[in-house]
């Protein structure tokens, strides 16, 4: 039985945008949540739409309450919510379908007390990712804090949009936002929840939709002074934070990084989000399947749906790796071959022409990832990109050449290799969808079957 999430959104005035950001939660592919609307006193028709969702799927829930501000709005959730898990959302940004699987999934694989995402930051048309921890594994308390000590003020670490929580750990340690403060209020909380909780993941993949609007502290009306006095003393409880985290030995060779927040802090309005360097279009950043695409019968709309499916979650593959798509088709058609004895052939089987598959091949050889061996067994040195074009022209000439390049997975490939692994189950899991055991051992036999059959025909056709 899939764990209950509980998804929180605050909605005040957000008739313009709160659809975008309900339909993407209703659309998730993990459906076991329930979905909290809190309607902050909205005076436009945010609380008309929120009800109108409210009658058409059991899993949402409206509060309709006075304005109180989005603090207090937010502990009024909690204490009405019954997941085992939390999620937050603005209700002014949006998730992908895939948001609170990967989420839990994450959770539940590495037995952590929260996951952490990585984002896109929106402006305009545009977007670009956001992230900060690389490492793929569990961190303790004290190396999640020297992550975050790293970047002060950072969005990735205040926010509590991009990450999943633990309601038995929030409960029990009475966590609640500061409702006194309206800066940095968000990173409070977290600073709560992680001196409670004691092994923390980092998803690689960006989920969340991040769209700026807010403005700084004295344009929403309050004093320079007294803004100030408020950053001074989150400040304050930053610095316990740490000395609570570090023994007093360490606390004083971190002393200094531990005060870069404040400086980091000490404009108007906080740190805000840098520019977008290198910002992709919005809605380039992923595969996008409509349903009137992949409807029809026929073999070849099999074969269509097969490889939009297979492209779908090699996507999200490729991101918590860090790896372009080609890198990941590389990487996988080795994954299920064991290798490939030429450049030839390994084109044929991941689909990518030779140029490409060069390319990505020097960036997954310079990453360690695969060894190319000539004939002889020797380590082929990396070339340039004009080499590798060169290269790559010259074999597509000749296809008949006698020489062999044998592509291997080095050991360092595992983590990637692992996930291929669960990638394969999760395609499994979606094609046998509501079967019963009886059914889907009948269909993985009739899979089996067919598989045979063209093996068969290709064989003697040869």
């Amino acid at each position: 039985m899939e764990r209950l999430v509980s998804i929180i959104v605050p909605v005040y005035n957000a008739e313009k945008y709160v659809r975008r950001c309900v339909d993407s939660i209703l659309v998730q592919d993990y459906p076991n949540f329930e979905l909290i609307l809190m309607d902050d006193g909205s005076t436009d028709g945010s609380g008309e739409i929120c009800d109108a969702y409210a009658g058409r799927d059991e899993r949402v829930r409206v509060i309709h309450k006075e304005n109180t501000g989005v603090s207090d709005t937010r502990n009024q959730a909690l204490e009405l919510a019954e997941g085992e898990y939390i999620q937050f959302l603005d209700s002014d940004d949006w998730i992908v379908p895939e948001a609170t699987r990967l989420l839990v999934q994450a959770m539940e694989k590495n037995g952590c007390d929260m996951v952490i995402s990585d984002f896109y930051r929106v402006a305009g048309e545009r977007l670009a990712r956001k992230g900060d921890i690389e490492e793929a594994r569990v961190l303790n308390r004290q190396e999640f804090a020297a992550c975050m000590i790293e970047n002060p003020a950072d969005f990735y670490y205040g926010v509590l949009w991009n990450k999943l929580y633990k309601r038995r750990i929030i409960e029990a340690n009475q966590i609640r936002m500061d409702v006194s403060i309206s800066w940095c209020e968000d990173f409070l909380f977290n600073l709560e929840y992680i001196r409670h909780a004691s092994s923390f993941y980092a998803l690689q993949v960006p989920i969340y939709y991040y769209v700026k609007r807010k403005g700084s502290l004295v344009s929403q009306g309050m004093s320079i002074t007294n803004a100030m006095r408020m950053k001074i003393n989150i400040f304050d409880y930053y610095n316990e934070f740490y000395k609570d985290v570090y023994d007093h030995e360490d606390y004083a060779d971190i002393r200094l990084q531990v005060y870069s927040f404040f400086w980091a802090a000490a404009k108007d309005g906080g740190v805000p989000p840098a520019p977008l360097p290198g910002g992709r279009k919005l809605g380039e950043e992923r595969l996008r399947i409509r349903r009137e695409q992949v409807e029809g019968d026929g073999v070849i709309m099999d074969q269509y749906r097969s490889r939009q499916l297979l492209d779908y979650q090699m996507e999200l593959a490729a991101k918590k790796n860090r790896l372009t798509a080609d890198e990941a088709k590389a990487l996988f058609t080795l994954y299920q071959c064991g290798e490939a004895e030429s450049m030839r052939r390994l084109s044929e089987l991941s689909d990518l022409p030779l140029p490409r598959l060069f390319l990505a091949l020097q960036k997954l050889e310079r990453k360690k990832l695969v060894e190319i061996s000539d004939e002889k067994g020797t380590k082929k040195a990396n070339r340039s990109r004009t080499e590798d074009r060169k290269e790559a022209r010259k074999e597509d000439r000749k296809e008949d050449r006698k020489e062999k390049n044998r592509i291997l997975l080095r050991p360092e490939a595992k983590q990637v290799c692992e996930e291929f692994r669960l990638m394969q189950e999760e395609l499994k899991e979606i094609c046998f969808a509501g079967f019963t055991e009886e059914e889907r051992r009948a269909g993985e036999e009739l899979l089996h079957r067919l598989n045979e059959n063209m093996i068969r025909f290709m064989a003697k056709e040869a």
